[in-house]
Parts: structure tokens; sequence; C-alpha cells
């Protein structure tokens, strides 16, 4: 099977299993994602932190975010804005109101300030124990995360529902990015 037909399969059966999930087990996930981040602080803080608003049925990092306001850190939300471009960061404090942007994603208006973030939270289907991540086929965090490591150190630490750490190796390219952290609701891994 060739790579491009690879990712569509995984990323099919990960948004199937996902899908699935009950709310319970979600808000479980949800809970364990930030004990394990407060058992194993893989970021310095302060810094300035992207996270992103969760959509469907991705894993809800609102409470992460929170705990990384209340800690010092600066926030921001990506937003896209345009096929082929690579993401812009908005500051963003809980509370702001946020507005609808390109595949229904949530972002702060364009009023807010754009930042540079030192830690990008990284959305993803699939990760495997290299540290490769499936997303969702845009190549917006690829790019990104390429540009801002040209110009200086950033973190990517993706997160994830703990089953979407695969055993298998993730389909990838010459483009692609590999992620430094992942941080499931039971464990942290470090791809160094």
């Amino acid at each position: 099977m060739n790579p491009i037909d690879a990712k569509r399969t995984l990323r099919s059966a990960m948004l199937a299993w996902r899908a699935g999930l009950s709310d319970d087990e979600r808000r479980q996930a949800s809970d364990g994602l930030l004990e394990q981040f407060q058992r194993e602080r893989p970021i310095d803080v302060p810094a300035v932190v992207s996270g992103f608003w969760p959509m469907k049925d991705e894993l809800d990092i609102r409470p992460l975010m929170f705990e990384l306001f209340n800690e010092g850190c600066e926030l921001a939300l990506p937003v896209v804005v345009g096929k082929g471009q690579p993401l812009v960061f908005r500051a963003w404090r809980p509370g702001d109101p946020l507005e609808q942007g390109v595949f229904k994603t949530l972002h702060p208006s364009p009023k807010r300030e754009t930042v540079e973030p030192d830690v990008l939270i990284v959305p993803l289907l699939a990760c495997d124990e290299a540290g490769w991540r499936l997303g969702y086929g845009g190549g917006f965090y690829d790019r990104t995360l390429r540009g801002l490591r040209a110009r200086r150190k950033v973190l990517a630490l993706g997160v994830a529902f703990d089953e979407q750490l695969v055993a298998e190796e993730v389909p990838h390219g010459p483009d692609d990015e590999k992620l430094d952290w992942l941080l499931t609701d039971r464990r942290l891994c470090a791809f160094v």
C-alpha cells in the first residue's frame, strides 16, 4: 500500500474508533491527561503555549490549558489563514470570545495580538513509538513546525487518547515533522 493510501486507511480507522467513545470515557481521558501532565511536567513554565479548541470528538484539552494559564503561561490558539499556509497564533485567555474559522475551528478574534509559541500542543489521530504523527491531512502543523524550527527552538507536544499511540509505524514522508513528546491520558512519551 502506498503512503497516501496507508494514511487514509489509518485515519479512517482512528476516526471511527474515536467516534465510538462514550461521554464518560472522554471525560475520564481529559481528567487523565491533566493528571499525567501534573505528574510528568513536560513543559517548562512559564512559556507561550499554543493549544487548540477541541472539535467533534477530539480529546478535550481545555482543563490542561486552564492549568497552564494558572501556572503563568501565555496561551494562544491556532488560526488557519489559507490552504498551504502555516498556522498563525493569536493570544487567548480563558473567557475570551472565539470566532468560527476554516474547517469550523474556533479561534480568537483578529483583534487579538499574534504571538509565536514556545510550545505547540498538537492534535492528532495516531502517533507511533518514534514520534511520527498522523493528522487530518492538511499539513498545517507540519508546515508550521518546520518554519518555527528553522528559526528557533520550539517544542511539539502531541496529545491523544492512549489508544492513539499505535505499535505500527505511522506512514510519513519528507514533509512530515516529528513530535518531541506525546502526552496521553495514561503516559508521557519522549521522542529524542
